[in-house]
């Protein structure tokens, strides 16, 4: 175990026990894919089929301190450790624009479909929002697909607004 997975970055009291929120490990990584690929458009994208990919991400992301990979658990009452039911990675970026300002990137938001509305993201991407300001950071940012409707209106209630046109290539 690496330093930045010794302990819980944040817990909470939720219905069914306590969500526990940690730093992912590679033995995570079935659990990351399946939560990745829980809608039509993350089963069009997502495979466990080869984990070699997502294993050299994690690496990758592991071996950066700018780069955050989470996982949060939903831990029965009495129990040590409970099933990975959410995920999010947070990466710290320097930027010139906006007077040298720091930013935060929040990606790969997911939480289990059977727990949506239970207030578990709000309670990641507020955990997520303080981490950015005691890094620094003047603005956080993400994108959603246009797709996801639902997605855009939890963010919309959480304070963020729709206020640039994102644009992807495929490479």
């Amino acid at each position: 175990m690496t330093s930045k997975q010794a302990a819980a970055l944040f817990t909470a009291g939720v219905d069914g026990g306590t969500f526990r929120l940690r730093h992912a490990t590679r033995a995570d990584l079935p659990a990351l894919v399946h939560l990745l690929a829980d809608d039509a458009l993350g089963a069009g994208r997502e495979t466990a089929r080869d984990m070699e990919p997502y294993e050299r991400a994690f690496d990758a992301i592991e071996a950066d301190p700018a780069h955050l990979l989470a996982v949060g658990e939903l831990v029965p009452p009495g129990a040590e450790a409970g099933p990975v039911v959410a995920t999010f990675q947070l990466s710290f970026l320097p930027g010139i624009s906006r007077q040298g300002a720091w930013r935060s990137q929040l990606e790969g938001v997911r939480v289990a479909a059977s727990l949506r509305g239970q207030g578990i993201g709000k309670l990641m991407v507020g955990w997520a929002v303080q981490e950015s300001r005691n890094h620094g950071c003047r603005l956080m940012q993400l994108t959603t697909h246009k797709s996801r409707t639902a997605a855009h209106r939890f963010y919309e209630q959480l304070g963020f607004e729709a206020s640039h046109v994102g644009m992807k290539l495929e490479l």
